[in-house]
């Protein structure tokens, strides 16, 4: 009798989740956000970029800032499309930002919001999610207002853009250091109106060779000087750098004709010519790949040195440097691409051996 009342006990549950599942009324496991964790490393600088845009399950969005946690990263950089936030003009949805902000927070993280991608009624027909002409640069100050004005005391930190100086990544037009420039004047200006606190991030710029008058953008370097000689020292509180180290370790030296880690110190040599030697430089974006077949990757044992390297080069070399960001954490499904060997942890949270090294690392290992 005990037997069969147990069978009909899970028969009875079973039918239950059934009907959940069929009438659409399932959401998954419960999730709360839980009692307030610190991180614990010994290397308040590292970071990652956790790439959760486009991550539904809010489990996953737990787990994922459990791991960054239990790795031993205080800071992650995550990406919030404008296009996302506001769909129409003036009607703001932050439900999805609001999840991973808040977690972030529980999880003792400090977050670095990317804004950018546009909204449809933001850009001429036709155009492309990156194409942000000047007619509507108020439009994006205005929504960076409205970012940091709900996110206030939850988001301290605002990246302005990414990689302005690659033709694709502004709206494959001609890039434009004054235009960029005169956009981060707008945004700063906003920014600094709705939540004086704030620090405003600039540059964000992709590290390549690309010579003058290409078609495909413009070196980092000179996009960068150009930016200072249309007046963009005012207009930010922070350089958000990319630092990618390609094939070579993590301490070759800097050298202008190079893409390597160190190349993020040419551009702290530039901020110190224009005067702006007190502002802080953080990477928001970097790192090294293992692919087995690309051209720039390395072997996966370099990867994890060079990777552990960076974040102890920023320690003990670098007091203007507040936080290395590196590529990235975790992508919600396979890209089946290269990008699949920038990450820390595979998409169904088994960690890569460089996730388990950085994490010994972060707990005082050599």
């Amino acid at each position: 009798m005990r037997l069969l009342l147990s069978r009909r006990l899970w028969h009875g549950i079973l039918v239950i989740l059934l009907a959940l599942v069929v009438f659409g009324t399932w959401r998954g496991p419960l999730v709360t956000i839980g009692r307030p964790q610190t991180v614990v490393t010994a290397n308040a600088k590292i970071g990652v970029h956790t790439r959760l845009t486009d991550e539904v399950e809010e489990w996953k969005i737990k787990r994922t800032l459990e791991m960054v946690r239990e790795m031993g990263a205080p800071w992650i950089v995550e990406y919030f499309p404008w296009a996302y936030a506001e769909p129409e003009r003036g009607r703001f949805e932050w439900t999805h930002a609001d999840l991973v902000v808040n977690h972030a927070r529980a999880q003792g993280l400090t977050v670095i919001a990317r804004l950018g991608y546009m909204p449809a009624w933001a850009r001429p027909q036709g155009t492309g999610f990156l194409y942000l002409d000047e007619a509507h640069y108020a439009d994006f100050a205005r929504f960076a207002a409205a970012f940091v004005e709900h996110f206030r005391g939850r988001v301290a930190y605002v990246i302005i853009w990414n990689e302005p100086n690659l033709r694709h990544e502004w709206g494959d037009r001609d890039v434009d250091p004054a235009g960029y420039t005169e956009l981060l004047r707008q945004s700063f200006a906003s920014i600094k109106t709705a939540a004086p606190e704030v620090q405003v991030l600039a540059g964000a710029l992709a590290p390549t060779l690309a010579p003058e008058g290409s078609p495909d953008g413009m070196d980092d370097l000179v996009f960068l000087r150009r930016m200072y000689e249309a007046g963009a020292g005012a207009a930010f509180d922070v350089l958000a750098a990319h630092a990618y180290g390609w094939s070579f370790p993590a301490d070759d030296p800097p050298d202008p004709a190079v893409v390597n880690f160190r190349r993020v110190e040419l551009q702290r040599a530039i901020m110190v010519e224009f005067g702006d030697a007190g502002k802080p430089v953080m990477i928001t974006e970097g790192g090294w790949n293992d692919h087995p077949r690309w051209s720039k990757a390395v072997r996966p044992a370099q990867r994890i040195a060079y990777t552990v390297q960076a974040y102890d080069l920023a320690l003990c070399d670098w007091p203007w440097c507040p936080a290395v960001v590196l590529w990235a954490f975790r992508f919600p499904r396979p890209t089946r691409t290269y990008q699949d060997y920038f990450t820390f942890v595979a998409d169904d949270f088994y960690p890569k051996p460089l996730y388990l090294e950085v994490q010994r690392y972060a707990r005082g290992g050599q």
